[in-house]
């Protein structure tokens, strides 16, 4: 066995999900590492219909498993009612920096998690997919044979790139790469940013935690997608390459795909062929950057 080989599980998913208008087959696959360098893992994933997410913990040597753990509880507990809006997000976050901070294990050392992630809105006649943002764990989607990040970080690397007051080859071994500027928290809740997606056949998603996106860059996760159809085969390879090339972080990859019934693929494929990539913003979220 390889030295950068990892016993970490797959977690792997089907299911037929009922719209107004033909239906949806969701197929999924997840893992987590620890990483070559860290002595524990502070990722944390939860994936079932209709959301998919991961929260990237720190703080201390326990405080990120906390808050990674208790914002997946409770955005876990809401998907299971099946019915999730950005209102209800919210009050899931709002009660899980409440758990955050009433935890006896909680430090004083930064205890914070990211989250990031997508759900389904199935509550009108042509639903949509919701990325939703904290910090800089990544949503990405591969459509029509190209990968956009759809999420924006919330980093002062991308403050800096965004300003131009860095460019993106420089910001890779930036000293400051490591800092966030939006997490979820004991001491106050945030807000995440929100992007409108319409749900088209074949799309790809790609949910990670930074620890995948230090070691590849977005167009090796996309020749890591092309060359696996399979979503378990997928997220093994990305894994086995982000250790090769160091596994400085924690890692959680998951990959999500979409089959729309044929009854419904065309009239919705149509129906976003004006706009390439068919992304729009929702709420205050910045628009997404093409790939």
């Amino acid at each position: 066995m390889s030295e950068t080989a990892s016993n970490a599980p797959a977690h792997t998913g089907r299911q037929r999900v009922a719209l107004a208008r033909g239906s949806l087959e969701l197929s999924w696959a997840w893992t987590t590492d620890t990483g070559r360098r860290r002595e524990s893992n502070q990722d944390a994933a939860f994936a079932g219909p209709p959301l998919f997410i991961v929260a990237d913990g720190m703080g201390g040597h326990i405080g990120g498993e906390i808050a990674s753990a208790s914002v997946i509880e409770r955005l876990g507990a809401l998907a299971s009612t099946r019915q999730v809006t950005t209102r209800l997000i919210e009050k899931a976050l709002a009660r899980a920096v409440k758990d955050i901070s009433a935890h006896p294990e909680t430090t004083d050392q930064g205890t914070g998690t990211t989250v990031t992630g997508v759900f389904l809105d199935a509550s009108k006649a042509e639903p949509n997919w919701v990325s939703l943002n904290i910090g800089d764990s990544r949503v990405y989607l591969l459509r029509d044979g190209r990968l956009a990040q759809i999420t924006v970080d919330h980093s002062v690397v991308q403050e800096l790139i965004a300003s131009g007051r860095l460019s993106p080859e420089e910001a890779e071994n930036h000293p400051y790469g490591n800092v966030i500027t939006r997490a979820v928290g004991p001491s106050e809740g945030a807000r995440p940013d929100y992007v409108r997606l319409d749900v088209l056949d074949g799309d790809r998603f790609v949910i990670c935690s930074d620890g995948l996106t230090k070691e590849l860059t977005d167009y090796g996760i996309q020749h890591f997608l092309d060359e696996n159809p399979a979503p378990a085969d997928a997220i093994g390879a990305m894994l086995h390459a982000a250790l090769e090339n160091g596994g400085r972080d924690n890692i959680t990859i998951m990959v999500l795909d979409v089959t729309r019934t044929a009854a419904d693929a065309p009239a919705a494929r149509a129906g976003a062929a004006a706009a390439t990539g068919s992304i729009a913003t929702a709420s205050s979220a910045p628009g997404a950057p093409g790939a």
